[in-house]
């Protein structure tokens, strides 16, 4: 049997098109992806640990302080957030 080959429309939209995780993420991966302008007014640590949401697809949605609100905030945003450790 051949695995079927999904688009990431497709693949988000597959059974919970709501469905989001949650994961802890170090402050230095964002510090290293982000452009300085968009993060100057932050105080980050690099050691911190952030919480990313993230659709099915993995596309990042948000990024928050603790794990609480980034369940919270997709909550609010009728989505269903899982976690990933």
């Amino acid at each position: 049997m051949m695995t079927p080959i999904l688009t990431t429309e497709a693949f988000a939209a597959l059974g919970a098109p709501s469905l989001v995780y949650v994961r802890p993420i170090k402050a230095a991966e964002i510090i290293a992806n982000t452009h300085p302008s968009q993060i100057q007014s932050f105080e980050l640590d690099p050691e911190q640990t952030l919480y990313a949401v993230h659709r099915a697809d993995g596309e990042r949605l948000a990024i928050l302080t603790d794990r609480d609100a980034a369940m919270a905030a997709a909550l609010a945003h009728e989505l269903a957030p899982v976690s990933v450790h």
